[in-house]
């Protein structure tokens, strides 16, 4: 036997990643798992705790501009503590602001990346989304407007400094007593706002259901220029 068949075969050496390539692909794994992370946290958290909302009118200056972005206490009412007048709420309008929940014609995807922005505030909100201040609440007698143009509840007049400048209190007449359960709202625009006196003829009225409440504005989170809390008005 010679020397060189005594000698094992030769072999390719085994390739072995590079080390650069091996950082990046764990670093993407770790940037990826982390982002994933952080959009479930926030989805819980908007799902369940704080909810992003972007205004989408001017119907609630001058407290909310449009294009603000506001956070939306929803475990506000969850423990027993009522609505009350003054409060600003967002709630859904469908089967009273809105006959019925309006067709989407996006595609299933596109619905859902669309609602997934509108739960950080990134898009407008669903059409049957709306922001107003509570006037008031079941059993209330709401009638516009005495001698002095005031609105009155429960005969007491309402003393009002979160109107928008120049507007009175309203320009529609109307006299209601809001059945239990539901809620008189109105915007702070009071001429720029389609609320509860626009849907004097729809069902309920014109008052919303408390259980289509979905939270409390709290604060407004952006613009950084107005940063702050929102004021729930003299009740």
């Amino acid at each position: 036997m010679t020397d060189t068949d005594a000698r094992p075969p030769e072999r390719d050496p085994a390739s072995r990643p590079s080390p650069g390539g091996w950082w990046r692909s764990r670093s993407a794994r770790l940037w990826t798992a982390a982002v994933a992370a952080t959009v479930v946290v926030t989805w819980c958290v908007s799902a369940w705790i704080v909810q992003p909302f972007r205004i989408p009118s001017g119907s609630m200056e001058g407290t909310l501009r449009a294009g603000d972005r506001v956070l939306v206490d929803k475990l506000a009412y969850r423990f027993g503590d009522p609505v009350r007048r003054g409060d600003v709420i967002v709630f859904d309008g469908t089967g009273s602001f809105t006959a019925a929940e309006p067709p989407d014609d996006r595609g299933p995807l596109l619905g859902l990346l669309h609602g997934a922005a509108a739960a950080v505030g990134l898009a407008e909100p669903a059409e049957t989304d709306f922001v107003k201040r509570v006037i008031g609440v079941g059993g209330d007698h709401v009638r516009c407007c005495d001698d002095r143009g005031r609105i009155e509840v429960n005969g007491e007049p309402l003393d009002e400094p979160y109107l928008y400048p120049g507007d009175v209190p309203s320009e529609v007449g109307f006299d209601i007593e809001v059945p239990e359960g539901r809620l008189w709202v109105m915007g702070d625009h009071r001429s720029d706002s389609a609320d509860s006196r626009q849907y004097l003829g729809s069902p309920g009225g014109g008052t919303v259901p408390v259980d289509r409440v979905v939270g409390r504005v709290q604060w407004i989170a952006w613009p950084v220029g107005r940063w702050g809390s929102v004021d729930s008005g003299d009740e």
